[in-house]
């Protein structure tokens, strides 16, 4: 847009004017040896500022036409000076715009005029020949400098505009990833204790009921949790941290599993590890509750100086495994995912007749956590 309104009708109006203008006031200081204007000069004055018009759409006709003009207002022996705001102002429209090459090109055949000129001339005139010559050289180094400068200022537009995308991006990820692993924890957890409701109805009703509550109290949960991330997604609000180690207890309770809770050093974290730690102990639990029922699990978290250790274990299956198609196929990569996203690691499989995950997840310096 600012370059729409700099090369306008308005600026061609305004060159033409001072070309004008300024020529009739170079005359008067140069009448020793340069020639009057007349009505041949004063058009040639006026092609150059027409040629502006449109040097956007066409500009190496634009240049060609102007330095015509140009050369045959210098050749005809009308005073030195204006003349040379056009060509100019084209140059360094060229420059900045792409067109680098040929501006350097038109201006080396200005530059030759010149010496040429200067020798047909003789020794009168010789300063001004110089003088315009030098200032094309510097007009032409202030254009270089303008497009290094516009290129620099796009470049970090760009950057910056990858960035917001590359963040919103991950945004994305990270609420896609916290959506699978509510989800899939709570209606693995209402399938699980449905199916334990509907086996005990008959013979134990008060575990059935058990059952029944829990799965009242999962549901509740992930409605409340899906309704946080649409509002999230419709006000477009900071999200404040939902899952934290703070809501172990109630994660361990809310399973229905006969689960032992174990911390070694407890103390506060960033909340990007909690939130880790905790939905990697709940993708554990799910699992645990869909491929290992009856079994007694244990998570063990070790808060170290440098990481922190998070063991889920679970002792085998003691009943058979009731299963739902085959799952989502995300929960061991995306845990993966999730350690690996804060430069841990995760490891998972079979051990000692059940199954363990153990994730190790760094934690940074204490001079991180104060100035984070």
């Amino acid at each position: 847009m600012r370059q729409k309104s700099l090369y306008s009708p308005y600026l061609a109006l305004i060159v033409a004017v001072a070309q004008v203008v300024m020529s009739e006031g170079a005359y008067w200081g140069q009448k020793s040896f340069r020639n009057p204007l007349d009505p041949t000069a004063y058009a040639l004055l006026l092609i150059g500022p027409l040629m502006l018009l449109i040097h956007r759409k066409w500009p190496v006709p634009a240049l060609g036409v102007t330095f015509a003009a140009t050369f045959a207002f210098m050749w005809g022996g009308y005073p030195y000076g204006p003349i040379f705001f056009s060509p100019g102002i084209i140059l360094f429209s060229m420059v900045t715009r792409g067109r680098r090459l040929v501006a350097w090109i038109g201006a080396g055949v200005m530059l030759a005029f010149f010496i040429a000129y200067a020798y047909a001339i003789g020794e009168q005139g010789a300063f001004h020949n110089l003088s315009i010559s030098a200032f094309m050289l510097l007009f032409m180094m202030i254009a270089e400098l303008s497009r290094i400068v516009v290129e620099r200022r796009a470049e970090r537009l760009r950057i910056a505009e990858e960035e917001a995308r590359r963040q919103a991006s991950e945004e994305r990820l990270t609420m896609a990833q916290e959506l699978h692993d509510v989800l899939a924890h709570n209606i693995s957890l209402i399938h699980v204790q449905a199916s334990t409701a509907l086996h005990l109805m008959d013979d134990h009703p008060e575990q059935a009921r058990t059952a029944l509550a829990t799965i009242k109290t999962a549901s509740k949960e992930v409605l409340g949790e899906m309704r946080s991330v649409l509002n999230v997604l419709r006000e477009g609000a900071p999200r404040s941290p939902t899952a934290g180690l703070d809501r172990l207890d109630e994660l361990v309770e809310r399973s229905g599993m006969d689960v032992t809770l174990k911390r070694v050093g407890s103390r506060p974290l960033p909340p990007t590890v909690e939130r880790a730690a905790y939905r990697i102990v709940q993708e554990s639990l799910t699992n645990a509750a869909r491929h290992a029922p009856g079994s007694q699990v244990t998570i063990r978290l070790e808060y170290g100086a440098a990481e922190l250790a998070v063991l889920v274990t679970d002792t085998g299956a003691t009943r058979p495994a009731v299963l739902s198609g085959e799952g989502s196929g995300n929960g061991i990569p995306g845990m993966r995912e999730r350690a690996s996203a804060l430069g841990g690691s995760l490891v998972a499989g079979p051990v000692d007749g059940g199954f363990q995950v153990e994730a190790r997840l760094p934690l940074p310096a204490a001079s991180d956590e104060e100035t984070s």
